[in-house]
C-alpha cells in the first residue's frame, strides 16, 4: 500500500511556517503542491527554474519567505543563482526538486543522468536538504529543521520522489491579459552618453521610497561609484536576473520604487523574464535597459543586440509603458513621469562601450549589502 502525502494538510503547515510566496516551473511529480500554491497562496509562474529562484529572491529580500519549485532537470538551470544570488548574498530560499530518473524506477531516457546526480548537485553548491517523507508526521519534523537553516540564512532543499504527494486539483484562475499602453520607437538620432552618465542620471532621481538594482559587471561596480547607499544592490553574478528579482521585490513590497539596471548581454541571456514581469505587472517596477551592444565586463565582445527590438517585445510582453529614450533628458523626463504615474515600464537606452578608467569593486561584501538594504526596507514598512 503507497501511503501519499495530503497536499493540503502539507501545505497548511508550510504556511504556518510562514511560507506563502511561491515561484516556480511546473513537474508532474510536484504538481500537486503546485496546484496548491496557485488556490492558496501566491504563486508566480517563471519562464525558467532560475528566473525562479531570483523571483523567490527578491520577494525574500522584501520580508517574504519564499518557496522554489522546479524538476530537477531545471536544477541546471538555477545553478547561476542559487551559486552567485543566493550563496554569497545569504538570501534563504526554500526548495522542492523532484526526482525524475531515479536509479532503480523505469523514466524517460532524459532524466538518466540527472536522476544519478541531483543530490551529488546539491552537495556540490553546499545546500543543505533532504528527501521529503511521505508521512505527515515525519514531514512536519523535516519542515521544522527546514525552517531552523532558512532563519540562519541559508537555503534548504527538500528532494521529491515519485508519488509524494496525494492529488491536488487545481480551481479555476482568473487570467487578466496585460496590453501595452503607450510604446515609443526611435524617432531621431541618439546621444549615446557613457555608462557613468547614465547611472548618474537615473541616480539622482531616487527618492526615500526607491530601491536600485543593478545587473552584473560593470554597472553594478559603476553604480557604486556614483553613489553607495544602503537601498542599492549591486548583482555580483546570476546574469540576466535582474529583473527577475526585481519583480520579487516589486510584488512583496507594493509601496517602494523598484528600479532595475539591466545590461544588453544580460536580458539577452534570460529574455523571457520579460513575459512573466509583462504578465505579473508590478506597477512599482521600472526596468531600464543600458544597451552598448557589447560584453563590456568581458573585454568588450559583440552581443546580438543590434538585431533585438527590446522596446517591441517588451511592449509584446505586456509592459504598460515601453519607450526608446534618445538622450539622457528624455530619460530623466521618462522618470520623473514613471514616478508620478507608475505603471509597469521598460526604458531603452542605447550606451557607449567601455567604463571609467581604473574602475574599483564594491568593498561592501554582498551579505553586508542585503542587511543593509533590508534594514532600509524594512525602515519603511
Amino acid at each position: 500500500m503507497i501511503f501519499l502525502l495530503h497536499t493540503e494538510q502539507f501545505g497548511n503547515e508550510l504556511k504556518n511556517l510562514g511560507f506563502d510566496f511561491y515561484s516556480g516551473v511546473p513537474c508532474s511529480f510536484l504538481k500537486s503542491l503546485i496546484n496548491y500554491s496557485i488556490n492558496e497562496c501566491n504563486y508566480i509562474a517563471a519562464a525558467n527554474e532560475g528566473d525562479a529562484v531570483a523571483i523567490a529572491s527578491g520577494a525574500c529580500l522584501g520580508g517574504r519567505k519564499t518557496v522554489v519549485l522546479m524538476q530537477n532537470s531545471g536544477l541546471t538551470n538555477a545553478v547561476s543563482p542559487l551559486t552567485s544570488l543566493t550563496h554569497p548574498f545569504q538570501i534563504p530560499v526554500l526548495g522542492f526538486v523532484s526526482l525524475r530518473g531515479e536509479p532503480g524506477l523505469k523514466d524517460e531516457p532524459q532524466h538518466e543522468v540527472m536522476g544519478q546526480i541531483t543530490t551529488q548537485l546539491l552537495d556540490l553548491m553546499q545546500i543543505k536538504w533532504q528527501y521529503l517523507s511521505n508521512n505527515i508526521n515525519d514531514a512536519k519534523v523535516q519542515l521544522v529543521t527546514a525552517n531552523e537553516w532558512i532563519e540562519k540564512h541559508q537555503p534548504f532543499f527538500f528532494v521529491v520522489k515519485k508519488d509524494t504527494f496525494e492529488k491536488e486539483n487545481l480551481k479555476p484562475e482568473d487570467r487578466s491579459i496585460h496590453r501595452n499602453k503607450k510604446k515609443i520607437e526611435k524617432t531621431s538620432s541618439d546621444e549615446v552618453p557613457s555608462r557613468m552618465e547614465t547611472l548618474n542620471v537615473i541616480n539622482r532621481r531616487k527618492d526615500e521610497k526607491t530601491v536600485q538594482l543593478a545587473t552584473t559587471g560593470k554597472t553594478g561596480r559603476e553604480l557604486y561609484e556614483v553613489e553607495d547607499c544602503s537601498n542599492n544592490l549591486y548583482m555580483v553574478g546570476s546574469m540576466g536576473c535582474v529583473s527577475s528579482l526585481g519583480l520579487g521585490l516589486a510584488l512583496a513590497r507594493k509601496d517602494l520604487n523598484i528600479v532595475a539596471i539591466d545590461g544588453d548581454g544580460s536580458l539577452l541571456m534570460r529574455m523571457g523574464s520579460l513575459a512573466t514581469n509583462g504578465t505579473y505587472q508590478p506597477e512599482n517596477m521600472l526596468h531600464i535597459l543600458l544597451d552598448n551592444q557589447s560584453h563590456d565586463s568581458t573585454g568588450g565582445q559583440r552581443t546580438v543586440s543590434h538585431n533585438v527590438n527590446f522596446v517591441d517585445i517588451a511592449a509584446a510582453c505586456g509592459y504598460e509603458k515601453s519607450i526608446y529614450i534618445h538622450s539622457l533628458e528624455e530619460l530623466e523626463n521618462e522618470i520623473n513621469e514613471w514616478k508620478k504615474t507608475k505603471g509597469l515600464t521598460f526604458l531603452f537606452i542605447k550606451i557607449a562601450k567601455g567604463s571609467k578608467q581604473n574602475l574599483g569593486r564594491p568593498t561592501v561584501t554582498p551579505s553586508e549589502v542585503k542587511i543593509r538594504l533590508q534594514r532600509f526596507i524594512n525602515d519603511k514598512g
